[in-house]
């Protein structure tokens, strides 16, 4: 079979596509409710200190880290009827829906002991449950299809979700929690409700896509012009598994991009609604600015395979995405400084456009990581390949929710006070607004290098030519 017929082959239905891609509204039902307004539920109803929980948050996240890479390993390693990565995603969420109830429902009593609890719920969730879930749906993108136009509309569909889903929760957590009683019990009540309706969401998107056979997942040789010659990867240990993963400069790459845009990301998440109450003065515009933060990721999305496949590069689409949203960054913050509501909004949502290609795509460059790495050792390794991802993503969003509770805490944020001084509103101004736009740079710069789709077609022709000669 020939590179292009590869290519052209569809291996997915509409309706899995969908299936697939509503896995991440029930992942966001437990991040998104985690890193949007644990922070708030902590500090605003069990009065906890705020430095504290992100000390406490940070140190889980090194151990989530770690965990990252070890089940990465075992999905590599898993052989069942429903393949290596559905079983670790289908059973994960059982243990993330019982531990975001249990984060939700902390005990009054001892404040040292709803620390520790905290910390170990927390901890749970994240690096155990969360992370084998999370591994393994990313995963599922190589392993359902081999066809990469097929791999950025999963990342399109998914994230497609991720965006309603966060859109809703900016409407809905709070009124929830008032409607159930406010308090402890209206945010238990709530927590139950998203814990449920991930695990039912999370039971359809696993089940309703199949993976490859193993021996066809194995045919890149004919695809990519690779040989065959090396070793199963089950029989390399763990340690040299990790120096091939960290030996490949664009895991590498994808990873410090994974870390910075959900650093930034759970900047705004965490900030948010701590902006809208006290710089903007209105609690109710946090909707609003999710609004204008998140319809226009859905914009970028459903564009971005047509751009990709116009300008056959991954790479220069999001570059040069990322380039004009750092630049209408400027005037967002003047407005912003000025206190313009309206054209702030305005310039947030088309900043949004642009920068809003990369969340889809980005399953789609690590497939192609994870092929530059077959292509260059002979070994097959997704599920390490896509700890990136999962690593990403708690590390970046772990560091991103820990510094709104110092930098809040530095700033003299008090979260029983009605008024807040003008150090603590003027660090809210920078944890939403000021210190993202510096981040944004920085995914500019790392885009800049990422060109790991023009080595793959590199390496994939001067092979060509060998073959044939």
């Amino acid at each position: 079979m020939s590179a292009t017929a590869t290519t052209e082959k569809k291996y997915l239905k509409w309706y899995q596509k969908l299936a697939y891609g509503s896995g991440d509204l029930a992942s966001n039902c437990s991040y998104g409710l985690v890193s949007s307004f644990v922070l708030l539920y902590l500090t605003g109803t069990l009065g906890l200190d705020s430095a504290i929980i992100g000390s406490l948050m940070l140190a889980s996240k090194v151990l989530d880290g770690i965990s990252d890479v070890i089940f990465g390993t075992l999905i590599d390693r898993t052989h069942s009827k429903l393949g290596k990565a559905r079983p670790w995603m289908l059973f994960g969420q059982v243990g993330v829906s019982l531990c975001l109830f249990l984060l939700f429902a902390i005990p009054a009593g001892s404040t040292t002991m709803q620390y520790i609890y905290f910390f170990i719920v927390y901890t749970a969730l994240n690096a155990v449950f969360y992370t084998a879930n999370g591994i393994a749906y990313s995963s599922l993108v190589a392993l359902i299809t081999k066809n990469n136009n097929e791999r950025v509309q999963l990342g399109s569909f998914r994230f497609m979700f991720a965006v309603v889903t966060n859109i809703f929760m900016g409407f809905a957590v709070t009124g929830m929690v008032e409607k159930f009683g406010s308090g402890a019990a209206g945010w238990r009540t709530t927590a139950l409700i998203f814990a449920i309706v991930g695990l039912v969401v999370n039971t359809i998107s696993c089940l309703a896509v199949k993976e490859l056979p193993e021996e066809e997942l194995s045919d890149n040789a004919p695809e990519a012009g690779t040989d065959t010659k090396a070793a199963p990867e089950e029989k390399r240990g763990f340690a040299e598994t990790v120096k091939l993963l960290i030996h490949n400069k664009y895991y590498l790459m994808l990873l410090a991009i994974y870390i910075v845009y959900y650093i930034m990301s759970n900047l705004t998440t965490g900030a948010g609604v701590f902006c809208a109450t006290y710089y903007w003065g209105d609690g109710s515009l946090l909707g609003q600015f999710s609004m204008m933060k998140m319809f226009p990721v859905i914009i970028a999305l459903a564009i971005a395979p047509v751009l990709i496949k116009k300008t056959g590069s991954m790479q220069k689409v999001n570059f040069w995405g990322y380039a004009i949203s750092s630049v209408l960054g400027i005037p967002m913050i003047y407005f912003a400084m000025q206190k313009n509501i309206s054209m702030f909004l305005l310039f947030m949502f088309i900043k949004g456009i642009f920068a809003g290609t990369l969340s889809g795509s980005l399953n789609a460059l690590i497939a192609e990581a994870s092929g530059y790495t077959t292509r260059t050792t002979g070994v097959h390794m997704d599920g390490m390949m896509y700890s990136c991802s999962s690593l990403g993503v708690k590390v970046g969003g772990g560091i991103g929710t820990a510094a709104v509770g110092w930098l809040l805490k530095l700033g003299g944020f008090v979260g029983t006070a009605t008024v807040q001084s003008e150090s603590a509103i003027r660090m809210i101004f920078n944890l939403y607004i000021t210190f993202p736009f510096v981040i944004g740079i920085i995914i500019t710069v790392l885009l800049a290098f990422l060109d790991v789709e023009k080595a793959n077609k590199k390496w994939d022709a001067e092979h060509q030519k060998e073959a044939q000669a």
